[in-house]
């Protein structure tokens, strides 16, 4: 494998999705040339923060082949005039010296789950509607020293229901002319719309693609497009993570989400562990093994940050698992000053900090991994998350993207490691313009709040004395009828 190919998320467009008819976000740092890739987004609670690092999740769960939740269809502004919405994700893949932009572009839409034909009316909402992909569509570029291909069509799905996709050049390309073949794709299509799952990165016709690979193994145009697709698929399963608000009110509920991302000497051990802190865990003694081996490379970057502090696992005792596996039961435990009590008693920004440290370490030294985390700052004391995201953006190698309330990173990031929403629903994205370098962002952001020199408006005014009344009102408010 080489290990000089990566990927980055490079932009994203986002159209009707919650609170966003239009924004676009470019997430690479044009000001100084990092090895990292690091983006804040700061703006106005519902603004469309977290709504950015929802299309990423979406993103995931395309390219993985998974079935998008029945929950995504609430996302769709339906007051909009095509009761769809649009994702476009431009991906970069670094190869050497070549260069390849991936535009990947994606409709969703709402489809009735009797008929399976669009049905958008006053009722979308109840239980005989679901989301659908509605349109798929895959472009690439190609720039390197031996040659170059302006951006072409590799697979669009917008064609008539007995089709599986064009240009009819590069379904020849990937499938060929076999009728047995094509059939069986359109099966597979139409299995995949029914399931909301993404046809391009499906498992049936990743399948088919390794299939046809050994024959066409040396044709060097079908080399080019089958490593694109196979380095996304990559992508979606081992290097694209997405921490939702979610994950966060797992730890509130005494629960962790453990975000494993490792390589031992034979293995990548990658994903998400879900562990109790209430009662007692149970699991294969080899996950639990990984997840200490997890854990110790984690402890040497949680004694610096957090000092005196170390976290491990203290066995209880073995249990037979219901397939008859050697299990071991075990609790997570805090160490400090040689004694240790669980982490359940531990505060919620230690258990934070816990959960995505192993994603931040990653993120610190791979250069092919990107990491969504939204309300990053959620527990974590103000000063210690400035200085993290400083040494992530100026030392580290792979991409953080974050949402966050918490104004310190202003103060410790380059300018082009930020962005803001607005309060404009056409335009949801923007950068400050007119910063110089020596200007403290922070105040500047605090500035602009206030007299509005940006192009876009990043703050919807509220008024202290309507705000004082309000709470006033609301305070004689007859709660219950006096009997």
């Amino acid at each position: 494998m080489n290990t000089t190919k990566y990927i980055r998320l490079a932009s994203m467009t986002i159209d009707n999705i919650k609170n966003i008819e239009h924004g676009r976000i470019n997430f690479i740092n044009t000001r100084k040339d990092y090895k990292s890739s690091l983006l804040g987004i700061y703006g106005q609670n519902g603004s469309g923060k977290t709504a950015l690092i929802d299309a990423i999740s979406i993103l995931k769960l395309l390219l993985t082949g998974q079935k998008l939740p029945s929950t995504i269809r609430d996302y769709i502004n339906i007051s909009s005039a095509s009761h769809t919405c649009e994702l476009n994700f431009e991906l970069l893949i670094e190869d050497n010296h070549k260069h390849i932009l991936v535009d990947y572009e994606v409709e969703l839409g709402i489809t009735s789950s009797i008929t399976g034909e669009s049905n958008i009316s006053d009722d979308t909402r109840d239980g005989e509607h679901r989301i659908c992909i509605t349109k798929e569509r895959l472009q690439y570029k190609l720039e390197s020293i031996e040659t170059n291909i302006r951006k072409s069509v590799l697979i669009d799905t917008n064609v008539p229901a007995k089709q599986i996709f064009k240009p009819k050049s590069k379904l020849d390309l990937l499938v060929g002319r076999d009728i047995d073949d094509i059939t069986d794709l359109i099966v597979n299509k139409k299995q995949a719309n029914a399931e909301s799952r993404s046809f391009i990165f499906s498992p049936e016709f990743m399948k088919r693609l390794h299939s046809r690979n050994e024959v066409m193994e040396s044709n060097q145009d079908f080399a080019l497009v089958y490593s694109i697709l196979t380095d996304l698929v990559k992508y979606g399963n081992h290097d694209l993570f997405v921490v939702t608000t979610e994950h966060s009110g797992l730890i509130s509920l005494d629960a962790l989400p453990l975000e494993i991302n490792y390589r031992a000497d034979t293995r990548h051990i990658v994903g998400t562990i879900g562990l109790s802190l209430n009662q007692p865990n149970v699991f294969p003694i080899a996950v639990v093994q990984d997840i200490r081996d997890s854990i110790t490379m984690m402890n040497l970057v949680l004694t610096q940050i957090v000092p005196g502090l170390t976290i491990g696992v203290e066995t209880l005792g073995k249990e037979k698992l219901q397939d008859n596996q050697d299990g071991e039961r075990f609790e997570l435990v805090s160490y400090k000053s040689n004694t240790y009590i669980p982490l359940k008693y531990e505060s919620e920004g230690i258990r934070k900090i816990i959960s995505v440290l192993g994603l931040l370490i990653s993120v610190y030294n791979r250069k092919s991994i990107t990491v969504a985390i939204d309300e990053l700052d959620s527990g974590i004391f103000e000063y210690l998350l400035g200085e993290i995201l400083r040494i992530i953006s100026e030392k580290g190698e792979g991409q953080l993207i974050f949402t966050s309330h918490n104004l310190r990173p202003l103060e410790t990031l380059d300018k082009g490691c930020i962005a803001f929403t607005t309060t404009n629903p056409s335009n949801r994205y923007t950068r400050m313009v007119n910063v110089k370098t020596s200007n403290n962002l922070r105040d500047f952001y605090y500035r602009d709040i206030m007299l509005g020199e940006q192009n876009e408006e990043l703050y919807k005014s509220t008024n202290n004395a309507e705000i004082s009344y309000a709470f006033r009102k609301a305070g004689a408010y007859k709660w219950h009828d006096e009997k």
